[in-house]
């Protein structure tokens, strides 16, 4: 049996294609609501599969925002800690008879790198733990009945959630360029057929709701 929109081959009773995850022509969903030994099958899973729905822009940009500020509480903290700490330095620096910008500069430069290695490291595992987990969404995204899926509706695993991570906010790391690919990259969920972001095509993922 083979997919009629990107031609891979898919096991006979396939709803939708693991490659692309379009909806298999010639699928019914009377041809797999019965078992293999013509029971019907539980209800719920084929009717699920075939009234998918998916998260679109304003949903995700809700749930991005929540998790924003479940992370940007505790990184504040360590933010003013992190400042607060070098201000005695320069300040020392700054008083002396011929104060050395440099020396200023040099002071404050390691804590402003250490600060976005930290943030780096921190919005990985946080949005790569929490996707690849029981749950496959972050606090804001189960807040709001998301759900982050690969193409054929399985849960992603801990590389795949990395991945998509780093092909959408971790690229929006990337000084001038990277503000930009992000803005475009979440602008796409809104217009694409299954509500997908390029990071989303990039690690072949899907994020669906609730009904």
């Amino acid at each position: 049996m083979f997919c009629s929109s990107c031609g891979a081959t898919v096991p006979d009773g396939t709803a939708f294609c693991s490659s692309c995850g379009r909806p298999i022509v010639g699928y019914s969903i009377s041809q797999s609501s019965a078992g293999p030994t013509g029971a019907a099958a539980p209800s719920g899973g084929v009717a699920r599969a075939a009234g998918t729905l998916y998260a679109g822009f304003w949903l995700r940009l809700v749930a991005a925002i929540i998790d924003g500020i479940l992370i940007g509480i505790p990184f504040g903290i360590i933010v003013f800690m992190t400042i607060a700490s070098a201000i005695p330095g320069i300040v020392s620096l700054a008083h002396t008879e011929n104060p050395n910008p440099m020396l200023i500069v040099m002071t404050i430069l390691p804590r402003l790198f250490f600060l976005m290695v930290l943030s780096l490291l921190a919005s990985w595992l946080y949005w790569a733990l929490m996707e690849s987990s029981e749950w496959q969404a972050t606090l804001g995204k189960k807040a709001l009945g998301l759900y982050v899926t690969d193409l054929a509706g399985g849960r992603v695993t801990f590389g795949k959630a990395s991945g998509r991570f780093f092909a959408g906010r971790g690229i929006g790391y990337v000084p001038s360029i990277g503000g930009l690919y992000y803005l475009i990259d979440c602008i796409m969920a809104g217009f694409t057929e299954n509500k997908q972001a390029l990071h989303d095509i990039i690690a072949g993922c899907l994020v669906k709701r609730n009904a």
